[in-house]
């Protein structure tokens, strides 16, 4: 991965956390577990994302 497609990936889990986090009603001292779930959404996203778009496997004539 590149160094802005990293950036681009930070900026989207900071979104997504801070969505997360506002919509937890804010609490204090919670950020590590906000940014923890919104990491994992963004991998599962990036990774259907992936499987989605990939070229179908080759069939060989059997």
């Amino acid at each position: 991965m590149g160094q802005i497609d990293e950036l681009d990936q930070a900026d989207r889990i900071r979104e997504r956390a801070h969505a997360l986090w506002e919509q937890a009603g804010r609490p204090e001292g919670r950020q590590d577990e906000f940014w923890h779930q919104a990491e994992r959404e963004i991998g599962e996203m990036e990774q259907l994302h992936e499987e989605a778009t990939a070229p179908p496997p080759t069939m060989l004539p059997g």
